[in-house]
C-alpha cells in the first residue's frame, strides 16, 4: 500500500491517502504495454531500421558510385516482369511507368519493414533473419546487373550490417520499457518512466538522423548528377550533311495538333532504366566486334571529329496503343552506323546487330538495315540542336527509322555485335516481342479530344499519320457510317517522319463516332483489325466519340 502526501480533510488538515499500486504507476507514467500497443511500437522500429539500412546503402553507393540497392532491386522487377505486366504498367501509366515501380517498391519495403520490427519483438530472431532475407535479394540483384562486380554488393552489405544493429537496439530498448511497465511490485515507476523517455528518443533520433542522411544522400547524387551534365556540355560539331529546312506547308497551325517536331522536354521516353545511367563521355567507347573481319573501337572524340549527319526522324515505342502518344519526332545529328559497319567488314552469314546499352539492355536490329545506304541509321549524338539529353542517352544512342525502339534505339549504347538471330536474343525476344519490329501504318486524331462536346458548324479534326521509312500517301476521316473522306495533308518534310493531316467537319447536331485512317506510298491502307501491342506492335483505327450541340 503507498500514499500519497498532503491529501486534504473537509476541516482543512491534511493527511496521507493510501492508493493502490497501479494507481501510483499511472501517476508515475508507467502504464502496463498491451500487446497492441508493443505491435505498433515494433512496427514503428522496423520503419526506423528499414530507414536505416537505406540510408547506410546510400551512403556506400554514392561514395562508390553505385546506385542504390532499392533501384536494384526495381531492375531486377523489370527484368523478371512478364510482357503482360508491361504493357499493363504503360497503358496505364505511361512514362510514368518507373515512378508507379518506385511507389510499389517503396509499399513493399514499407510492409516488410513493419512485419520485421513485430517478429523482432514477438519472436526474435525473426526480424532480423526477414531483414536479411530482404536484404540478400537486393544484393542478389545489385550482382546480377550489368557488369556488376564484388563491389556493386558493398551498399547493401554495409545497410543491412546498420539496420540489423538499429532492430536489435530498439528491440532491446523496447523490451526494458515493457518489463518496466509491467512489474507488479517496485518502489516508484521512475524506471519505467526512464526507459519509456530513452526509447522514444532513440526511436525518434534514430529515425530523423536515418531520413536526414539518405535524402542528403540522394540529393547530393542528384546535385553530382546535375554537375556532371553540366560539366559535360558538349559543344556539337556543324553537320557536314545538314537536314534540310523544314518546308512550308508541313507545319499545318491547328490549335490541338501535336507539333510536327518535338521538343526534347516533351519527347516520350520509355526504358529499362529505373535510373538514368551517368556516362563520362571521356570514358565513353564504343566497341564493334563478333562475326567482322576487323574489330573496331571508337571514343566520342572520334566519333564527334566525323563527318556528322543531320535527319528528321520520327520514334515509335512499341507499346504505343493506337490513338497513344509514345512517339515523337526530332531533328537527330549523328553519324551513318553502315560506315562503322564497312570498317568492321562483317563476315557472311551474319545477319544481326546485338547492341547493348551501358545498362546491359540489348537491342537486335538486322544487318541489312544498318548497312542499307538508303537508312539513315546512326550513332546519335544531338537531339534538335542539343546534345543528348541524359534520359535520352547521352552520350551516344541508336536511331533508326523504320523499326520499333525495342529493336533499334538502344539508348546509351556501348557496343555493337555482328551476329545471327539464330545464335542471339535481344533483351524483349525471351519476354514474347518478335525478333523484328518494323513499323506498322497508323494515324490519330488529336483535335478534338474524346468526349469533347462541339458546337455546331465547321469543326477542324487534326492529328498524324506514320509509316516511318515508307511515307504516307492519304488519311481518310469516316463520321458515323459515312463513307471515308479525304483528309487534307501536310507537305511532306521526309518520308522518315510522322505527317500532319485536317480535315473540315461540317459537324451537326447529335452525338458522333470518328475514325481515322492511312494510307502509305505503297497503297496499303490501315488495317482495322484491332491487336495488342505483343508481339510487334498494336493495331486498329483510332476512334473518338464527340457531341455537337
Amino acid at each position: 500500500m503507498k500514499h500519497r502526501k498532503h491529501a486534504a480533510r473537509p476541516d482543512g488538515s491534511t493527511y496521507r491517502e493510501p492508493v493502490d499500486a497501479t494507481d501510483a504507476k499511472q501517476r508515475s507514467g508507467v502504464v502496463p504495454m498491451t500487446a497492441r500497443r508493443r505491435d505498433v511500437f515494433a512496427g514503428l522500429i522496423g520503419i526506423a531500421a528499414a530507414i536505416a539500412t537505406l540510408a547506410a546503402a546510400g551512403v556506400v553507393a554514392l561514395l562508390l558510385g553505385l546506385a542504390s540497392p532499392l533501384f536494384s532491386v526495381g531492375a531486377l522487377v523489370i527484368d523478371l516482369a512478364p510482357p503482360g505486366v508491361k504493357e499493363f504498367a504503360i497503358a496505364l501509366f505511361g512514362t510514368g511507368d518507373k515512378a508507379f515501380l518506385i511507389v510499389v517498391l517503396a509499399v513493399v519495403v514499407l510492409v516488410a519493414a513493419i512485419a520485421s520490427g513485430i517478429l523482432q519483438s514477438r519472436r526474435p530472431p525473426l526480424g532480423v533473419i526477414l531483414l536479411l532475407v530482404v536484404a540478400l535479394v537486393a544484393l542478389v540483384a545489385a550482382l546480377t546487373r550489368a557488369n556488376a562486380s564484388v563491389l556493386n554488393g558493398a551498399p547493401t552489405v554495409v545497410g543491412a550490417i546498420v539496420g540489423t544493429l538499429v532492430l536489435r537496439g530498439l528491440t532491446a530498448s523496447l523490451e526494458r520499457w515493457r518489463n518496466a511497465s509491467t512489474q507488479r511490485t517496485q518502489r516508484s515507476g521512475s524506471s519505467g518512466l526512464v526507459e519509456r523517455r530513452s526509447f522514444l528518443q532513440y526511436l525518434a533520433v534514430g529515425s530523423v538522423v536515418g531520413i536526414l542522411v539518405g535524402v542528403g544522400a540522394q540529393t547530393l547524387a542528384g546535385v553530382t548528377g546535375a554537375a556532371s551534365t553540366v560539366l559535360n556540355k558538349i559543344r556539337l560539331p556543324v553537320a557536314a550533311t545538314p537536314a534540310p529546312p523544314i518546308p512550308t506547308g508541313a507545319e499545318l497551325h491547328v490549335p490541338g495538333l501535336t507539333p510536327y517536331i518535338t521538343p526534347n522536354t516533351s519527347f516520350y521516353r520509355i526504358d529499362t532504366a529505373l535510373v538514368v545511367p551517368s556516362v563520362d563521355p571521356k570514358e565513353w567507347k564504343l566497341t564493334i566486334s563478333g562475326m567482322v573481319e576487323k574489330k573496331v573501337v571508337i571514343s566520342f572524340a572520334e566519333l564527334l571529329a566525323k563527318p556528322l549527319e543531320e535527319h528528321p526522324i520520327t520514334l515509335t515505342c512499341v507499346s504505343q496503343e493506337v490513338g497513344g502518344n509514345l512517339i515523337g519526332n526530332a531533328v537527330w545529328l549523328g553519324y551513318p552506323i553502315r560506315n562503322l559497319l564497312a570498317e568492321a567488314q562483317p563476315t557472311p552469314g551474319a545477319d544481326m546487330v546485338l547492341s547493348t546499352s551501358v545498362d546491359g539492355f540489348t537491342a537486335g536490329t538486322p544487318l541489312s538495315v544498318l548497312q542499307d545506304p538508303g537508312t539513315a541509321a546512326m550513332l546519335a549524338v544531338g537531339m534538335n540542336g542539343e546534345q543528348l539529353p541524359p534520359e535520352h542517352g547521352f552520350p551516344v544512342r541508336m536511331v533508326v527509322p523504320g523499326l520499333y525502339g525495342y529493336v533499334s534505339a538502344t539508348k546509351w549504347v556501348v557496343d555493337l555485335k555482328v551476329t545471327t538471330f539464330a545464335r542471339d536474343q535481344a533483351y524483349w525476344t525471351p519476354r514474347g516481342y518478335s525478333a523484328k519490329g518494323p513499323i506498322k501504318l497508323s494515324s490519330r486524331i488529336d483535335t478534338p479530344k474524346d468526349g469533347r462536346r462541339l458546337t455546331a458548324g465547321t469543326v477542324a479534326i487534326a492529328g498524324v499519320a506514320w509509316d516511318q521509312h515508307v511515307g504516307i500517301a492519304g488519311v481518310q476521316i469516316q463520321i458515323d457510317d459515312e463513307p471515308w473522306a479525304d483528309a487534307t495533308l501536310a507537305r511532306v518534310a521526309s518520308v522518315d517522319t510522322w505527317l500532319q493531316w485536317m480535315y473540315h467537319w461540317p459537324a451537326t447536331k447529335g452525338n458522333h463516332q470518328v475514325a481515322v485512317r492511312a494510307i502509305n506510298v505503297k497503297g496499303e491502307v490501315q488495317t482495322s483489325a484491332l491487336a495488342s501491342p505483343v508481339p510487334n506492335g498494336g493495331t486498329g483505327l483510332h476512334t473518338i466519340a464527340v457531341g455537337v450541340g
